[in-house]
Formats: structure tokens, sequence, C-alpha cells
């Protein structure tokens, strides 16, 4: 027994039945009262202007040992929480305190209530006061700051920066191909020594390749064959050129016999003596290379200059080409270059379309044909899926949604007969010119404190699109959660639609929202061509934005 326990019995020991029976009554509720946790809360102003922020404090005292979850998001509807501040903890022996402050603003005037805040401690739940708050307007000054009307919504080009990165991508891909083509086959490359002698006329390259022969080893190290073979063809080749007749394939007497025909007609004037001797030479050739003959090197070394003597009388003894001659070289030179240029022009755009062909193809293969065909022909539904989007409230009780386009306010005349029932419709609408994607929203305020007919709404929408002209309407229903936990019913689709300023029927997808309250309801449709990606995914986006304040 504790020592507390033993004074206790001391004291009551000797008293009577009623005087006991009191003290512990008043005992016990007083170790009741500590042991319950006590919630407090206040505003530091009741009186604020319209975006100016008041604190809210909420304390609870309890055990320390009490686990204690204080409320958090959008809870304080009508007005909007602006920061939770961190929560500050006090301990004093076996209680805690805990204060938790919170930063509220409202954009519009009037009086609001700001609701019980409900602290769960240890599961059960407990309650704060509710109070009242006025929001007062800013005054303006209209005598010295003059008014302006209120500028119309413009139009504005949306941005094509997706198909233009696409397209910057397709030619640097083109710049570096056409690059590479450029440097490894039209850049004119450094000539080769080989080259060089290639371009050089026939007498100047038939002299040169003779003098590198007499500069060569072949006779020091016994190519004798090799030797004779390298010059006859410098000089058949020589004749082939400057005389055109067809030496390279020539035996030897036919080689003769079409020089002594040139020389009977005048068409070339070589005596008989220098023919003979390069009938000698060649028949020499013959015999070193079908033969394995093998002459002196002296013969070697003369024939050799023999040969270069008859090229250089070759050349004298040919005609002077007359005017006529000259003329019809230019001209085919021309014809030539003509050619050269035409091959060029069409290697460089052969090789221009099979870089872009290439490009073309290595987009498709990854981003797939229909969205480069959809790129490059500009997709409606597709620019505004890629384009910059808009978060925005509309209308009052306020529906947060996130858009391609900013929607539009309607103007609405309600009919006689829901006058009665209908205080005030606020719509906002956008509607492609291109098809049959529309995106609204409408908030209604009723004049009677009742919960609104989702039923009665969901015919009278359908209604409306029977009016509109669409076909064959499905519909289905399920129950539709926001992210904030805001509960609503989804009514979803198909159908057939007619498109703008178009009687033509189309398959279509629709999907309505709806939410409400006592005294108020919210609404979010959407409609959309059906197997539209583009269109599917903006709808996803929009729906997965859609946030609403249930406070009327």
């Amino acid at each position: 027994m504790n020592k507390f326990s033993m004074k206790l019995r001391r004291i009551t020991s000797s008293w009577s039945g009623p005087a006991l029976f009191l003290y512990l009554l008043f005992f016990a509720n007083s170790i009741i009262a500590q042991l319950q946790p006590v919630i407090t809360s206040k505003i530091d102003t009741t009186n604020i202007k319209i975006g100016e922020q008041l604190h809210f404090t909420v304390t609870v005292e309890a055990d320390s040992t009490a686990q204690v979850f204080f409320p958090e998001g959008q809870t304080f509807s009508p007005l909007e929480t602006v920061e939770a501040f961190k929560t500050d903890t006090t301990r004093k022996k076996d209680r805690i305190t805990l204060q938790k402050i919170y930063a509220l603003t409202q954009f519009d005037s009037g009086s609001y209530v700001l609701p019980a805040q409900r602290i769960e401690i240890n599961g059960a739940g407990f309650f704060t006061d509710s109070l009242k708050v006025d929001v007062a307007t800013v005054p303006v000054d209209t005598v010295n700051q003059k008014m302006y009307d209120i500028k119309p919504l413009i139009s504005v080009q949306k941005s094509n920066s997706a198909f233009w990165k696409i397209f910057l991508i397709v030619l640097l891909i083109a710049g570096i191909a056409g690059g590479l083509i450029y440097w490894f086959i039209f850049r004119k490359k450094p000539l080769t020594e080989e080259e060089k002698v290639a371009l050089l006329p026939p007498y100047d390259r038939a002299l040169l390749e003779l003098k590198r022969l007499e500069n060569s080893k072949y006779l020091i190290q016994d190519k004798y064959k090799v030797y004779y073979s390298e010059l006859t063809a410098i000089v058949r080749s020589y004749l082939e050129e400057e005389v055109h007749i067809s030496a390279m394939e020539s035996t030897t007497r036919e080689l003769i016999q079409k020089l002594e025909l040139l020389r009977d007609a005048g068409e070339l004037t070589l005596q008989d003596n220098t023919i003979k001797q390069f009938e000698k030479i060649l028949q020499t050739a013959d015999l070193v290379k079908f033969a394995r003959s093998k002459p002196l090197t002296s013969v070697a070394e003369q024939d050799r200059k023999a040969i270069e003597e008859i090229v250089v009388k070759t050349k004298e003894a040919l005609p002077e080409p007359t005017e006529e001659d000259l003329l019809e070289q230019e001209e085919y030179q021309e014809v030539i270059a003509q050619k050269k240029r035409k091959k060029k022009i069409i290697s460089i755009v052969s090789a221009a379309a099979i870089v872009l062909l290439v490009s073309l193809g290595g987009l498709i293969t990854y981003l797939g044909p229909s969205y480069v065909w959809d790129t490059m022909t500009g997709h409606p539904t597709k620019t505004l899926l890629e384009g910059e989007w808009v978060s925005s409230s509309y209308g009052y009780p306020p529906i947060i949604v996130e858009t391609p386009e900013v929607l539009v306010r309607q103007q609405v005349k309600l009919p006689p007969d829901s006058k009665a029932n209908i205080k005030e419709l606020q719509a906002f609408m956008y509607r492609s010119e291109k098809g049959l994607l529309t995106i609204g929203t409408t908030s209604t305020t009723l004049n009677k404190p009742e919960e609104p007919d989702f039923n009665q709404v969901v015919e009278q929408i359908l209604q409306n699109f029977e009016d509109q002209g669409a076909k064959n309407i499905i519909t289905k229903q399920e129950e539709f959660v926001t992210v904030s936990g805001v509960k609503g019913i989804k009514v979803f689709g198909r159908g057939k639609f007619t498109l703008p300023n178009s009687k033509e029927l189309v398959s279509g997808q629709y999907t309505i929202i709806l939410f409400g309250g006592n005294g108020f309801q919210q609404q979010l449709i959407l409609s959309w061509l059906d197997k539209d990606t583009y269109a599917e995914e903006i709808v996803n986006r929009i729906i997965g934005s859609l946030e609403v304040k249930t406070e009327a």
C-alpha cells in the first residue's frame, strides 16, 4: 500500500458514511477532470479584407501518452487554407500541450462561419467551436483613379513547340548525315600521285611514265618481262588516246597495219623507218613476254629511248586540229560537264532523300507512324494536349479544374419553370472547332436548401444531347471521389453525336461528373471523339485534376 492510500485511509477512517461518500465523489471528479483532454480554439481576428489572412489556433492539453491528430487539407471551407504551421509541443510532468496554427483566407466578401474542426484523440473525436468571420471588400478610389472596362478574352495562337522540337531533331540528323556524305563522297579530296598523272594530257603522261620506267629497278632485278610489258602498255595507251586507234587489244601486226593505213591516208605523217623501228621493238617485247627471251640490258635501255622518240615523232606527225575540231571538242567538253553536273545534283538529291527517309523511318519506329503523321499535320487534340494548360476556378460554388484552354463563360437563359427552383446558374465551356471535344462546367445555387435530384439532372443533360442530334446514347453510372475525398456521381457512356456546324453523326464518348449538397449542385461535362487517343489523355488529365468546394 502506497503513502497516498495510507493517508487517505487515515483521513476517512473516522468519517461517517455520507461524509465519506461526498469526499470520494469530489475526489474522483477531480481526477477524471485531470485525465480528460482540454481543447480550446481561437482566431486572431474576426474581420479581414479580401485576400487577407487570419490565424486560427487550436490548443490541446492531454495526457502525455495520448495520440492527437489535427485536421489536414481544405477542411475549413468556405475559408481556404493557406498554410498549416508545425505543431508546437510543451510537456509538463505527465501532461502535454499541443498547439496548431492555421493561416486561412477568403477571396469573396461576406460573412462566413468557420466550421467546427474535429480533433481525434486516442481514436475519439472532439470538436472545436465554430466561429464567425466577416470578409470586407477593399475600397476602391473611383474619384481619383480612372475606371476601365474589362477587356474581352482574346484568342492566342497555340504553341507548336513539340512539333518544332521533333522537326529540329530531324534537321539535326539530316545535317549530320549530309555532312558525312559530303565529307566522304562529294568533298574534293587531295589527289594522289597516280591521280595527278592520270589527269595529264596523253603526250605528257606518256613521257612522264617513260621517265619513271627509266628510273625503275626492273632491269637490275632481272624483271625484263615487267619492263617490256609496261613499255608497250605506255606507247599503246598513248596511241589509243592520241591517234584514236584500238591499240591495247591489237596484236603487233594489227597495230602496225593500222599505223600504215593512217600514213597512206595522210592522217599520220610517220616515216617508214619509224614504223619499222616500232615494229621491231614490239616483236622484241613479244619474245620477252611469251618466249622468255632475255635481251641485253643495253638493248632494253635503247628500246625505251626509241619508244620515247616514237612518241615525240607521233605527236609531231599528227595534223593540227581545225577550227571545227576545236568547236566539236569544246561542245563535247560542255556536254561532259553538263552530265557531271547533272550526276552530282542527282547524287545530292538522292543522298538528301535517303537521309530524310532514314530520319523519318527512325522517328516512325520510335514514336509510331500515327504520332509522326499527327505531328506533321497538326492534329487538333494532339496540339491541345501538348500545349500550355491552365488551372482555374469556375463558378460558385467553385469547380477547380485544369484544362488545355480557358473555359469561357456562357450566357444561360433559364426557362420560366426552372426559375422557381434555381437561384443562379453559372456555366463555362470550351468546344473544339475541328472535333467533338467539349469541356463544360456548371455551378448552380438553388432557391431552397435541399439536396439536388441527380437523376433528374442527368436526364436533362441527356435530353440536351438528343435535342442537339445525338442518338443511340448508352449510359453507365458509378461513384466518383476526388483527390481530396469529395464524393460525387460519374455518369459515362457512348453514342452518336453531331460535329460542330454539321449534321454528320460520329461515334463519341461522354462523361458527366456531378457533386452537390444542401442548396447547390456542380457538374463537369466532357465529350470527345471515339478512338481519339489524344482526347482520351486530355479527359483523363482533366478528371485527375478535378476539385470542388462543397460549401455553398
